[in-house]
């Protein structure tokens, strides 16, 4: 029987700035895990947040994408967060969204987790357009919560 007081295994995903892909990842993430009564969390980080310029704390496709899916939780005003070793030590499993992009930066800064991170290959804005990046997201969060679920 599980502690009532432990906290929930989490999942880290990590993109550039915390702004599009990761934060997408995170809050669909939540919601299909409660749905399905997956006892996991997400939280989301970026490697390189001082890239994000504007107002906006969430990219606007990543709120239309989750909308256009009937999501709003409500978090989606938080700014974008740089990943520390606090985020990494703190997950049960560390998601980078582009192993090109983020995997040098990864293993860098966290040489404990080399070979303990896992990459998808999902492509930022300007390689991939936002609808098909964020169905490529979604299918892999499906997948995942089905692995995590058996």
């Amino acid at each position: 029987m599980s502690d009532p007081e432990a906290a929930p295994p989490k999942v880290l995903f990590i993109c550039t700035g915390n702004y599009y892909r990761s934060r997408f990842a995170e809050i669909l993430f939540n919601s299909l895990a409660g749905a399905a009564h997956l006892e996991w969390i997400a939280e989301s980080r970026g490697i390189a947040t001082e890239r994000v310029t504007g107002s906006r704390s969430i990219s606007i496709d990543a709120v239309r994408g989750l909308a256009s899916r009937g999501i709003d939780d409500g978090t989606t005003n938080r700014y974008p967060e740089k990943v520390r070793e606090r985020d990494v030590r703190s997950a049960r499993l560390v998601i980078g969204l582009n192993e090109r992009e983020h995997r040098r930066y990864l293993e860098e800064n966290f040489p404990t987790w080399k070979g303990e991170v896992e990459y998808w290959h999902v492509n930022d804005v300007g390689l991939t357009p936002p609808s098909d990046a964020l169905r490529e997201i979604e299918a892999l969060i499906r997948g995942l919560i089905v692995r995590l679920s058996g």
